[in-house]
C-alpha cells in the first residue's frame, strides 16, 4: 500500500510539474506601421493553437491567426480601401495566419522562424520575441508586395513593420 501512495505522489508530482511548464496564449495584440507612408494600425480577432512551453521555449508551437475584416488605421475610408480586392480582399481572404516552423533562443530574445499566409500566399517570416513578465513581444518586417499588396510600385517602399504582443496564461 505505501509503494502505490508513493507512486501516486510521484505520478501526481510529474503531471503538475509539466502542467506548469505549458502556457497559451490567453490574448494579442497584432499592429503594424507601413513605413513609406507612415501608416500605422492594428487587427484583432485573434485566435490560436499555439502551446508555449516556458522551460523549454524551443518545444513551442506558434500559431494563430487574425481577422483581416478588423483592420483599422483611424481612418474608416482608408480601411475600407485596404478590405477591398485590390488589397488584402478581406471577402476571399477573411484571415492572415502564422505558423511557426522553427524556435530558438538567440541572446536575449526568441527567433521563432515561420510561414505568414496573406491572401493564400505563405512566405518564410522571422519574429524576434522578448520576454516581459507574462507577454512575449515579437517583431518583425515583411514587403506587403511580396503578398500581393502593391501599394507602392517599389517594393523596397512597400516595408511594414509588425509587432505582436502575446499574453500568457
Amino acid at each position: 500500500m505505501r509503494y502505490f501512495m508513493y507512486l501516486f505522489f510521484i505520478i501526481c508530482l510529474a503531471t503538475s510539474s509539466n502542467a506548469q511548464r505549458a502556457a497559451t496564449i490567453a490574448s494579442a495584440e497584432v499592429s503594424f506601421l507601413f513605413v513609406n507612408n507612415d501608416v500605422s494600425g492594428t487587427l484583432s480577432g485573434f485566435t490560436s493553437t499555439s502551446v508555449i512551453d516556458t522551460v523549454n521555449i524551443e518545444q513551442s508551437l506558434f500559431a494563430g491567426s487574425v481577422d483581416v475584416a478588423t483592420i483599422d488605421t483611424n481612418n474608416s475610408i482608408r480601411n475600407w480601401s485596404l478590405k477591398r480586392s485590390k488589397y488584402f480582399d478581406a471577402n476571399t481572404y477573411p484571415t492572415i495566419s502564422f505558423k511557426s516552423t522553427d524556435i530558438s533562443v538567440k541572446e536575449a530574445h526568441i527567433q521563432v522562424q515561420g510561414v505568414l499566409t496573406i491572401k493564400d500566399i505563405t512566405k518564410e517570416v522571422t519574429f524576434n520575441f522578448v520576454k516581459n513578465k507574462n507577454q512575449l513581444v515579437g517583431k518583425a518586417t515583411i514587403y506587403s508586395a511580396d503578398f500581393g499588396i502593391a501599394v507602392k510600385s517599389d517594393r523596397l517602399k512597400n516595408k511594414v513593420d509588425i509587432k505582436v504582443v502575446l499574453s500568457l496564461n
